[in-house]
């Protein structure tokens, strides 16, 4: 029964786009894992035949020698909206400002921890916004499992702050209204 659903799953997913991005840090270890053929395998299982990845200043130079998923990258552009919404899901690092963005966009968003940075910083917020039913996160080491196990129809929209109302709640207090 597994296994009919995944095939319906591929057969409806097919031509789906995955955007990598590592913004403007250095994730090696990331560009590493989504290149591994298990990773790719995975990904084209799962109904992707397109993957894009943002390098940012990595040393990995990712090439495309498997010819049944497409694969291209880039280190830098001045903005990466377009990837985000042309992409079926985003597998991102996990600075506050990439996981907003594509929240803000509606995707769906795999959180990949660099958990060789100190304090491990990242894993607080994307526990938080998994914990809010936002988005998945991993680590490198079971990035796979987690694809092949993440359910992302079971997400919930991520609703952006309002700035307005601490400001008009700070009107108040002062009471300029």
């Amino acid at each position: 029964m597994e296994t009919r659903s995944r095939k319906n799953l591929n057969k409806e997913n097919d031509n789906k786009r995955v955007f990598v991005t590592v913004g403007t840090t250095k994730f090696d270890k990331l560009i590493q894992t989504i290149c591994k053929p298990a990773t790719l395998k995975c990904l084209q299982m799962l109904g992707y035949s397109e993957v894009l990845l943002q390098i940012g200043s990595g040393e990995v130079i990712p090439t495309d020698n498997r010819p049944a998923i497409k694969l291209d990258y880039y280190r830098y552009k001045s903005s990466i909206k377009e990837d985000i919404e042309s992409a079926d899901l985003i597998i991102s690092h996990a600075g506050a400002g990439s996981c907003l963005e594509v929240l803000g966009a509606k995707k769906k968003l795999l959180v990949v921890i660099n958990d060789e940075l100190m304090n491990n910083h990242q894993l607080e917020l994307a526990y938080q916004l998994y914990k809010d039913k936002h988005l998945y996160y991993c680590t490198c080491l079971n990035l796979t499992e987690t694809l092949e196990d993440a359910d992302f129809t079971c997400l919930e929209e991520f609703q952006p702050g309002k700035p307005e109302l601490f400001v008009d709640h700070i009107d108040k207090m002062m009471g300029f209204v």
